[in-house]
């Protein structure tokens, strides 16, 4: 009976040993936070080793000298990544001893804690024994570590998704395991870092329109932090773009008119549609720091922009960005909302080979019959509104050397090519063109004209030259 009851604790015991001998890495999961942000990271108190055995230290020499704890990278001098060739060099991560059984070992004489240090190929010391003739030991149980990754580590290095290993070995044969994995658990995520939810532009200048450059408006540096490779997709939130005059019509303009792409060479420039593109010039790959930046912007091309922007009024539209993995897995949305504002513009310019109109009354036939003059392209006019063009003079009457005379005004009548309206001309504005549509460098044919009537009230005057001044203006409709 007595020798059964000893073989069957022999069995137990072997057991027992092979269960606690069995080795444990070391899992350090990084937060995105610590990644994106680059604030250093320190862990909780990790459990590395266990011991249930001993209290005291190794002793050599005659037992006099301590055998101090050491670590020793096994694998090489960097942490390498499990499903790709990157790697982290070992001074991205650093250890300090925190508790052996819940408190840390006496130092007594000569013994000390090291600071935090980074696994090495050569062995390391985690904590230095004092000497025998002063003593110490340490209790029973979880063997602890601290862990710290530095701020500027997650500005030096990219820290791929995955898990970056490296096997150690530590030296006292009965704090287990004796031989494991120290990794570090990098989380799949793409976050934005900028965030532009607005774009507001304004034109403001008729020159803009003459600009025979395409126009470009850059939405502001877009800035991804992201542990993972990714592709920028893009579209618009619906296929037209939304108008509303200055007047308050509405309308639409189709949003193929405007492409997007960047200022360097990160996106391809491509019409916008209502459907997500991938605008990526090349995959967004994992760099040091984990964050990519770039600077999208809109282009229109000069005759789209003078066709379809060019009247006054607010037009609006919703971009839909997506940084997508390349493997489809994961992806961050933002989105923009543009806003083309353009503002009421117009003018009137009359060239200066235009400015003089001249009547000359030298013959029976002239005084008689009156006289017309066209003036071409005298007014060259443009206008983003609907509008209508007045026309009146300074005063009423004609002036001699800027003295005034009795020579009415409303004897010279004004009016434009292409149109009946003849209107005489007075301090009062006159309408001389209804209903103008939008136009844009329009040059107009001035027509002026001193019918029969007015230039038979001329007859016996001061052989002399009159002067009037002309003005022409808009009213907007």
């Amino acid at each position: 009976m007595k020798t059964m009851r000893a073989f069957l604790t022999g069995i137990f015991i072997v057991f027992s040993g092979s269960t606690i001998t069995k080795a444990q890495d070391v899992y350090l999961s990084v937060p995105e936070n610590n990644i994106f942000n680059r604030v250093e990271f320190t862990s909780v108190p990790t459990r590395v080793m266990s011991n249930a055995n001993r209290t005291n230290w190794d002793y050599a020499f005659l037992g006099l000298l301590p055998t101090a704890p050491t670590f020793t990278s096994v694998s090489g001098s960097t942490f390498t990544h499990s499903t790709s060739s990157s790697t982290l060099p070992n001074t991205t991560l650093l250890w300090q001893l925190e508790s052996m059984g819940g408190q840390l070992p006496s130092t007594g004489y000569s013994g000390s804690l090291p600071g935090f240090q980074s696994f090495s190929t050569s062995a390391l010391k985690w904590f230095e024994p004092p000497s025998i003739s002063v003593g110490g030991g340490f209790n029973k149980g979880n063997i602890n570590f601290t862990f710290k990754i530095p701020a500027a580590q997650f500005t030096a290095n990219a820290f791929r998704a995955g898990n970056y290993s490296m096997d150690i070995t530590q030296n006292y044969n009965d704090f287990t395991p004796r031989n494991f994995k120290t990794i570090l658990v990098i989380p799949s995520s793409i976050r934005w870092i900028t965030t532009s939810l607005t774009k507001y532009i304004e034109i403001s200048s008729l020159n803009d329109y003459r600009n025979t450059s395409t126009k470009v408006w850059d939405l502001g540096n877009t800035e991804i932090a992201h542990t993972v490779d990714f592709n920028f997709w893009a579209k618009a939130a619906a296929a037209n773009i939304q108008f509303t005059s200055s007047k308050g019509v509405p309308g639409t303009r189709s949003i193929a008119s405007i492409k997007l792409g960047s200022s360097g060479a990160a996106l391809t420039t491509k019409a916008l549609s209502a459907d997500f593109q991938n605008f990526s010039a090349a995959n967004f790959n994992v760099v040091a720091g984990n964050r990519n930046n770039f600077t999208p912007g809109l282009y229109v091309n000069a005759d789209d922009f003078k066709n379809l922007f060019f009247e006054a009024g607010t037009y609006t539209f919703e971009l839909n960005f997506n940084a997508k993995s390349t493997d489809n897995t994961i992806n961050s949305l933002q989105n923009t909302a543009v806003q083309l504002k353009v503002l009421p513009l117009s003018e009137i310019i009359i060239p200066s080979s235009g400015r003089n109109v001249n009547f000359n009354f030298n013959t029976a036939a002239q005084y008689n019959n009156g006289q017309s003059q066209m003036i071409p392209n005298q007014i060259i006019l443009s206008n983003n509104e609907s509008f209508e063009v007045y026309v009146k003079s300074d005063e009423n009457y004609f002036k001699k050397g800027g003295i005034q005379t009795d020579i009415n005004s409303n004897i010279l009548q004004i009016g434009l090519d292409g149109s009946s309206v003849n209107v005489p001309l007075s301090k009062t504005p006159q309408k001389i063109l209804l209903n103008g549509t939008p136009v844009l460098d329009r040059g107009l044919n001035v027509r002026y004209t001193i019918p029969a009537a007015g230039a038979q009230s001329l007859v016996g005057k001061e052989n002399t030259t009159y002067s009037i001044n002309v003005y022409y203006s808009f009213t907007a409709i």
